[in-house]
């Protein structure tokens, strides 16, 4: 009799555990388990290409520090470089989810909603993302002890001057150093005829060689003479060249939608999130 009711037992509580179990399959649905499923662990690693002028490496790689906190799953990879060079990067197939221009120009290249005129028949864009997103200055550096004891913009045309250092001229710092030279009625011709002129790549290396003492002086943005803790004596007014405005956009050329949308969030984080702005404001952007 006892052996008929331990099996009637034993029976009942393996249809009772068959019952519980039916319908459910991977893991069990309990507190515990729905506990160590998190937001965060769930996310995937989603890779955001950053292109971005030279003269924002040292906010955007401080700011990209931040950026783990609000979005650890986010891997930020940026490409810093001329705003000319990056746009050709873009154009040739370069994947960029992030588009960040020193200029107006380049990115309007890009934009086929531009309305300028500059735009290339080139369509890489994405529909209303794009903002203009910070406003740098042009400056005149020169090296801590400032050998040829240079004092302001129209010194370049003096016999203080024997080497300058600008960007190319389809660098942004390059092209609002040429409008700043023309300003003043300063002969750039006669000033690489004299061999007084040599050209960098991007304005980080313009800074470089101010730094290094290898020119007498450079034209740079105020953000980099802050960077590379440089001797500012000039600052170009409103009426010698552009307003300098740095535009940002998400581009077609992403990765993936899931990229693209990763960049869009971390673009808005840019210019609303106070601590990206104290840093970007630090250095000496204006926010817009």
């Amino acid at each position: 009799m006892k052996k008929v009711l331990s099996l009637t037992l034993a029976l009942t509580l393996a249809l009772g555990l068959a019952a519980c179990g039916s319908g459910n399959t991977g893991t069990a649905n309990t507190p515990a388990a729905q506990s160590s499923e998190t937001p965060e662990a769930q996310a995937e690693t989603v890779d955001v290409v950053v292109f971005a002028a030279a003269s924002m490496e040292a906010t955007l790689t401080q700011i990209a520090q931040l950026y783990q906190d609000v979005a650890p799953n986010v891997n930020l990879i940026f490409t810093f470089d001329s705003s000319g060079t990056l746009k050709t990067q873009i154009e040739e197939g370069a994947v960029c989810d992030l588009f960040i221009s020193a200029a107006q120009k380049q990115m309007n290249q890009l934009d086929s909603a531009d309305t300028t005129g500059t735009n290339e028949g080139l369509d890489f864009v994405l529909s209303d993302t794009r903002i203009d997103f910070v406003e740098n200055k042009v400056v005149l550096a020169v090296p801590d002890d400032n050998p040829k004891g240079i004092e302001n913009f129209q010194d370049l045309s003096s016999d203080k001057l024997e080497l300058l250092c600008l960007g190319n001229d389809d660098v942004p710092v390059g092209a609002y150093s040429l409008q700043i030279l023309d300003t003043l009625g300063i002969d750039i011709a006669g000033l690489e005829a004299d061999g007084k002129v040599t050209y960098a790549s991007n304005v980080s290396e313009v800074a470089t060689q101010v730094k290094e003492g290898a020119v007498d002086c450079g034209i740079i943005y105020a953000t980099d003479a802050f960077t590379y803790e440089l001797n500012v004596v000039d600052q170009a007014t409103a009426d010698m060249c552009d307003q300098v405005i740095y535009p940002a956009a998400v581009m077609k050329c992403g990765g993936s939608e899931t990229s693209q949308t990763a960049a869009q969030a971390f673009l808005d984080y840019l210019h609303t999130d106070e601590s990206a702005v104290a840093v970007l404001e630090g250095v000496g952007f204006t926010v817009l």
